[in-house]
Order: C-alpha cells, then sequence, then structure tokens
C-alpha cells in the first residue's frame, strides 16, 4: 500500500541525513497518516489520511 494521503494525495519527502562530519545519503520523510473510518458516498470505509486533512476537517468521519 503507498503511502499517500487519500484526501490530498500527500506524499514522502525525499532529503539527505546529514551528519557532523558532513557525510550525507539519502532518507525519506513520511506524511503522519491514521487509517480512519470514513464515509465514501454513504458508506463507511477504511482510508489511510493526513492528520493535517483530519485537522482541518476535509474529511467527514463515520460514527
Amino acid at each position: 500500500m503507498a503511502r499517500v494521503c487519500t484526501v490530498c494525495g500527500k506524499g514522502p519527502a525525499t532529503g539527505n541525513h546529514v551528519s557532523h562530519a558532513n557525510n550525507r545519503r539519502k532518507r525519506r520523510w513520511f506524511p503522519n497518516l491514521q487509517t480512519v473510518r470514513v464515509m465514501v458516498d454513504g458508506a463507511p470505509k477504511r482510508t489511510r489520511v493526513c492528520t493535517r486533512c483530519i485537522r482541518s476537517n476535509k474529511v467527514v468521519k463515520a460514527a
């Protein structure tokens, strides 16, 4: 399963680990995804949504 928010499409960002000796190696920052029960077409469905979408009420949670 992809590490992507189903609402906004936010995915991993890339960059470098940088040590004190300035050695660099690749790393990834993953979005904070939560599995949430969401109402989709009147039926509850489990989707992976980032916390920013949950906080900003872009998601209608299923009761």
